[in-house]
């Protein structure tokens, strides 16, 4: 049924936003052409596709409100990290490029490591490493 996962995000600055995740080294989808409207990133080895719309194309296509990121969360977008120093640059990049970090890096219940942060949109990012090695048993 499902080949592929596209997440759709709201941006107010295609360019910035652009700048921004180039900048902490993300891909982008060289399908997909880049514009004033758009841009696709391409995250990790399956090939999950974020899209970044400008906001008013992202209104039109949810035919709703689109939540203030200032006040709320609607989802946080979690990706994994090599090692617990790639957590660490890539948090170290995300406050050099304008992102705020809001959890700093720090080891999460003894098998993982991770931070928190937001991109200039305010849309909120998880970067963990797991050590499944080290994972409790339930």
């Amino acid at each position: 049924m499902t080949k592929e996962l596209w997440i759709n995000l709201p941006v107010k600055d295609i360019k910035r936003s652009r700048e921004f995740f180039r900048n902490i080294g993300f891909n982008f989808n060289t399908q997909h052409p880049e514009n004033d409207q758009s841009v696709s990133l391409v995250i990790g080895s399956k090939n999950i596709i974020v899209m970044l719309f400008r906001e008013d194309i992202f209104k039109g296509f949810i035919q709703h409100d689109v939540t203030d990121t200032a006040v709320s969360s609607e989802m946080l977008i979690s990706i994994d990290a090599e090692s617990p120093e790639e957590v660490d640059a890539i948090a170290e990049k995300v406050s050099a490029s304008g992102g705020i970090i809001f959890g700093k890096p720090s080891a999460i219940q003894g098998w993982m490591y991770g931070c928190g942060f937001t991109d200039p949109d305010g849309h909120r990012w998880n970067v963990l490493h797991m050590d499944l090695s080290k994972m409790p048993e339930h």
